[in-house]
């Protein structure tokens, strides 16, 4: 029979190899004392719910400024798209957490948007920037072909005073996609990210996490009064 020890163990175990796994969307935890730091967004490609093997990107923030209601960043989107696939990032956009007034850009994107449907099945995010100008977030126009970076400085603006900013869900848009049989525009999501900041923790492996620690605890103190576990 497996013992209670053992039991906690593979519990451990298993809560190990969870916590280990990378999150498809690590949100990014920003205060005042991030200024200068740097963080990395990969993206995928899809369309109509199906990946598109090549089609990728990234986009580097840099925080560069920080008030009471303000958000200042460095930005580089860089079209990373390769293989027999061809593409241009039109635009990128990501949801902010307190609820985002207004932002403005400059350099090749831009063009900004609050509060817009995203294609391909995102939905609404909270803003987006674009290389070109247009209603939505689509960004029919402008922005990096493959191999081609862009770059440029935007500022994030809140109403009320905020002690710190998550950005989550962030996303790009691809167009003029070739090499990928009938699709010509498709959208991306974020894969991974890394440096700069503060990941916020799942909540889920948080409580794995509770858990585990909780039953280890109880096991050391069955064995420190001579207990046998049931």
């Amino acid at each position: 029979m497996t013992t209670y020890l053992s039991k906690l163990a593979l519990a451990a175990a298993f809560a190990g190899t969870v916590l280990a796994a990378p999150a498809l969307a690590e949100p990014i935890l920003l205060d005042g004392g991030d200024i200068g730091e740097s963080f990395t967004i990969k993206y995928d490609g899809f369309s109509n719910g199906t990946t598109i093997s090549g089609l990728t990107a990234e986009t580097t923030f840099t925080l560069t400024g920080v008030t009471d209601t303000t958000y200042s960043f460095d930005y580089v989107v860089s079209n990373t798209t390769s293989g027999d696939v061809g593409s241009r990032v039109s635009s990128f956009a990501f949801n902010t957490n307190p609820d985002i007034a207004s932002a403005s850009s400059t350099g090749d994107y831009r063009f900004v948007v609050t509060d817009s449907n995203y294609p391909n099945g995102v939905g609404n995010v909270d803003v987006c920037f674009k290389g070109g100008n247009s209603g939505s977030c689509a960004g029919n126009s402008g922005g990096a072909a493959a191999g081609e970076t862009g770059m440029g400085t935007l500022t994030l603006n809140f109403a009320d005073p905020l002690a710190s900013l998550t950005l989550d869900d962030f996303f790009v848009r691809y167009q003029s996609v070739t090499g990928a049989g009938t699709v010509s525009s498709a959208s991306g999501q974020q894969v991974s990210s890394s440096s700069g900041g503060t990941r916020v923790p799942e909540p889920g492996m948080l409580g794995i996490l509770g858990v585990s620690l909780i039953g280890l605890g109880l096991a050391r103190r069955r064995q420190s009064r001579g207990l046998r576990p049931a």
